[in-house]
């Protein structure tokens, strides 16, 4: 079994459960993030999506004993085998629910771009990232050159990308890659924290917070402007902010509950 799907009081977690291989992807751990992010979208009790590996370690990237054998096919084919991994990509940025990554131990090539693509990163403090593609002369994949130059400055996108070196937790979490550090061992209970969290809240309006910060990076002011108004006349007008100013006024506990199904 390479992956498993665990469902804990408000979260469910993914299990990248391949610790023989510290975790290198394989297509059963795709397909286990996609069907978790559908299960977020159609369960509105469901705080996060929490990826996780097993053995102590997030995930190691592609497998290169595989990833060996693909000069041999077409580059069609070679290219379909990127796609899988950037569907799970697109399924991390698409699901409702947000998607934590909790890492333990290192995150490396596709791992660190699908730790990356998450909603936010819950890092052990000893933990490492290494954007490791250039030291088998491969480039990034998964989304990670479109996420670096996001979350990083310039300065430091291409020394990491050009020379594959490890980048501690610390420092991550300095430069703003990182949500949160975690002591060693417990980022996952850190990210089910978040997660116990995140289920208390507004679940439609958490959705279209998503949304909005996703599509900042990219859309131009006005089209944003749009969105935020588009999205705060839906939200003003919805029961979950009618209990959320009612509660504010009444300086109690909101109960957003009864609205998650």
């Amino acid at each position: 079994m390479s992956a498993r799907i665990e469902r804990e009081h408000h979260a469910v977690i993914v299990w990248n459960d391949n610790p023989g291989k510290r975790n290198a992807l394989t297509p059963g751990y795709y397909a286990a993030v996609r069907d978790a992010c559908d299960t977020a979208g159609a369960e509105g009790g469901i705080g996060a999506v929490i990826l996780a590996g097993a053995g102590g370690y997030f995930c190691a990237g592609g497998d290169l004993n595989s990833l060996a054998t693909r000069k041999d096919l077409p580059k069609r084919e070679r290219a379909e085998k990127i796609d899988a991994l950037h569907d799970v990509i697109r399924a991390i940025r698409m699901c409702p629910a947000p998607v934590i990554a909790a890492v333990e131990g290192g995150a490396a090539g596709a791992g660190m771009a699908i730790a990356l693509a998450c909603d936010m990163v819950v890092m052990a403090s000893d933990a490492t990232m290494s954007a490791a593609y250039v030291k088998a002369a491969l480039t990034p994949d998964g989304g990670l050159t479109h996420t670096l130059a996001r979350l990083l400055p310039p300065a430091t996108v291409l020394p990491l990308l050009l020379t594959g070196a490890q980048v501690t937790a610390p420092r991550l979490h300095q430069l703003g890659a990182v949500s949160e550090l975690a002591e060693p061992g417990r980022a996952v209970d850190r990210a089910m924290a978040l997660a116990h969290g995140l289920a208390h809240g507004p679940r439609e309006a958490q959705v279209r917070i998503k949304r909005l910060a996703h599509t900042a990076y990219h859309a131009d002011l006005d089209d944003q402007l749009d969105a935020e108004r588009d999205a705060m006349a839906r939200a003003q007008g919805g029961p979950e902010a009618e209990e959320g100013i009612a509660a504010f006024l009444e300086k109690r506990r909101p109960d957003y509950g009864r609205f998650r199904s």
